[in-house]
């Protein structure tokens, strides 16, 4: 192996991608000393899919571990998958292939895991034709696109006895395993209401256009399962999260990680009963049609989920911007994440990979820290054959991702309303949630923000009642129908 380092490597190969665009802190482990690489045949191959942004995280990771070697990498891009593999080849023994298309890789009986932070729209399929052809699986949030491809993965995992990692990284780090084992074990007594935040600042994406491909992209490969659209946003890369044909707002790009942590503490191992959302794409007109305001309500007969995505300028909640709140009756404890806010410990000092508890009065009763290494579980588990040990498996980042998916549905169903109207349908429901001061807080923050709601108004979604055994909503045809997409050819769950 060569002198030039992996710090380097971090510093140098992040060609296409901002630190901004990467979840800060999550690969602190790597600054820690390493088990020596096993030798070439002890290895576990693997082709890691998207490495833009979030997927540079995962080649990183694989590089760090002892047990793998990165022999494929696959992306539409062709200046940003040769990048990778040029830096790459100055860490690693062997310098990858660079294909752009996945199902090369796939055809390659040696390969053993596929990694994959493409866009969100094909999580899905990156997955299933992967366990198909024989390999584990590493997909990042939210590994679905819609609720119905989510359980198709989970039943792909099961039939093909292939290992299937949610990237929910947070159900590795021990100050969050001790948080929620906090929570659960009744240490702030009752607990019926959970709140997941999202306040992360998001600008315009940019206006609606006809704009040209970037030089070396295949944009019928990048597009893949998705309809074949203009590109109608200034820039390619990321900003497809904020486009309902790629991405699912930030409702389903942060939201899977905190509603996680709220349903593991809750114990809650199913869908919602009910589901409502209300929103809008607030403060600006630009290319993007997901929501950048967004409140989905989940009731579980008896316990209840709220997530509040806000894009605009936020004050923090708890001295949080991105986390999980659980409420008991003997007080409250707060989730940090890995990016956005934080939670203060006894001392003052801010703790980013775990939490604290309170007591009723605010005072800080104990904190939680410690992270842990998501990727080194899931080539454990693949090792192993034992999809049991995978601290997040398929099942679980389903179930936490078809919650995002359940609240846009009925947002994208919504239609104008006034907080007034928002207010009246919402007491209605059967929820712990104090649903007034969810809405004032709410329209409290777009008013700060400039935001005149008469003007532009939020959009309430219909409540939809789902059924947990066959994850279809009731009496609502046009909703039932947003639980799932029509795949564009040859992009099938069958590979041809």
């Amino acid at each position: 192996m060569s002198k030039y380092t992996r710090r380097q490597f971090l510093e140098e190969s992040l060609l296409a991608a901002t630190a901004a665009t990467l979840l800060p802190g999550i690969g602190r482990a790597a600054e820690k000393e390493k088990p020596k690489k096993k030798s070439p045949g002890d290895r576990l191959s693997v082709a890691i899919v998207g490495v833009g942004g979030r997927g540079a995280e995962h080649v990183r990771q694989f590089l760090e571990l002892p047990d793998t070697e990165i022999t494929y990498i696959v992306d539409a891009d062709e200046k940003i998958g040769q990048a990778r593999v040029e830096a790459i080849a100055r860490v690693q023994e062997r310098k990858p292939k660079f294909v752009k298309d996945l199902r090369t890789a796939l055809d390659d009986p040696s390969v053993q895991l596929v990694s994959t932070a493409t866009p969100n729209h094909w999580h899905p399929l990156v997955s299933i034709w992967s366990m198909q052809a024989g390999k584990d699986v590493y997909v990042e949030k939210p590994v679905s696109h819609d609720v119905s491809e989510g359980r198709a993965m989970v039943e792909t995992a099961r039939r093909y006895n292939r290992m299937c990692q949610s990237g929910m990284q947070m159900r590795s780090w021990q100050g969050v395993i001790d948080a929620v084992d906090y929570v659960k074990a009744g240490k702030i007594g009752e607990v019926k209401l959970a709140r997941g935040l999202c306040y992360k600042p998001r600008p315009s994406i940019g206006p609606k256009g006809n704009y040209p491909i970037p030089p070396g992209v295949d944009y019928d490969l990048w597009t893949g399962p998705a309809p074949l659209l203009p590109l109608t946003r200034p820039k390619l890369h990321y900003d497809w999260h904020m486009q309902r044909a790629y991405g699912n707002g930030d409702m389903g790009n942060q939201a899977p990680h905190q509603m996680d942590i709220c349903r593991w503490g809750l114990g809650i191992d199913r869908l919602a009963d009910t589901a409502i959302a209300f929103g809008g794409r607030l403060g600006y007109e630009d290319a993007g049609d997901a929501a950048n305001t967004e409140v989905g309500i989940f009731d579980f007969g008896g316990k209840t989920i709220v997530f509040e995505v806000r894009g605009l300028d936020s004050p923090p909640m708890h001295n949080a911007n991105v986390a999980a709140i659980f409420y008991g009756t003997e007080g409250y404890v707060v989730v940090a994440s890995f990016s956005g806010g934080a939670v203060l410990d006894p001392t003052g000092k801010s703790i980013v990979s775990g939490g604290a508890a309170f007591d009723p009065k605010g005072n800080v009763v104990k904190a939680f820290s410690g992270d842990g290494d998501h990727f080194a579980n899931f080539v454990e588990a693949s090792r192993a054959r034992d999809h049991k040990l995978l601290k997040a498996d398929i099942l679980e980042g389903h179930l936490s991702c078809a919650h995002s998916h359940l609240a846009n549905v009925s947002y994208y169903l919504g239609k104008p309303a006034s907080p007034a109207e928002i207010l009246a349908a919402l007491k209605e429901l059967k929820t712990n949630e104090n649903v007034a001061e969810c809405v004032n807080r709410t329209v409290e923050h777009l008013e700060s923000n400039g935001v005149d709601l008469a003007k532009t108004p939020l959009a309430l979604g219909p409540l939809l009642k789902i059924d947990g055994k066959t994850e279809q909503i009731i009496g609502n045809p046009e909703a039932n129908a947003l639980l799932s997409r029509p795949y564009r050819k040859p992009f099938t769950m069958e590979r041809a």
